[in-house]
């Protein structure tokens, strides 16, 4: 047996393979597409709402129910008697205290922030007040 010669294990190997494995890739997309389908619900911010109709109807007269104003510079209005804020919290401790809870009925300036607005509606819900009526212009000017 010589060097230059082959050997006797040179029978026994497998035959040089040219090609590309792609096993190894396809377990790579496979995991890349399973951590995409999962993370793409994530990044997406868009938030399913169902938003009321805009159609207005005529406020029942015959309902118990409170009128609180909100004026553009944020002051309130109690049944048309302006109030502080102090004062107003004590009109919704005693509404609340009513054996019927009656309505709110908000009317809110169009130039109103809405932060006012916020307080309004989360004072009368930390009192036990929940039903609300938003009142608007008819024509929507």
């Amino acid at each position: 047996m010589s060097m230059l010669g082959s050997s006797q294990f040179e029978a026994d190997e497998d035959p040089l393979v040219n090609d590309i494995n792609m096993t190894p890739f396809i377990d790579v997309m496979l995991v890349l597409l399973i951590v995409f389908m999962i993370t793409l619900p994530v990044i997406n911010h868009a938030v399913k709402v169902n938003l009321p109709k805009a159609n207005a109807s005529a406020v029942d007269k015959h309902v118990k129910a409170i009128d609180i104003s909100i004026m553009a510079d944020g002051s309130i209005a109690w049944d048309k008697q302006p109030l502080d804020d102090m004062a107003f919290k004590g009109r919704l401790e005693e509404a609340a205290k009513l054996p019927q809870a009656p309505h709110l009925r908000i009317y809110a300036d169009k130039a109103t922030e809405y932060g006012r607005v916020s307080f309004v509606m989360t004072s009368a819900q930390g009192v036990g007040l929940s039903k609300f009526d938003f009142v608007v212009d008819k024509t929507g000017s």
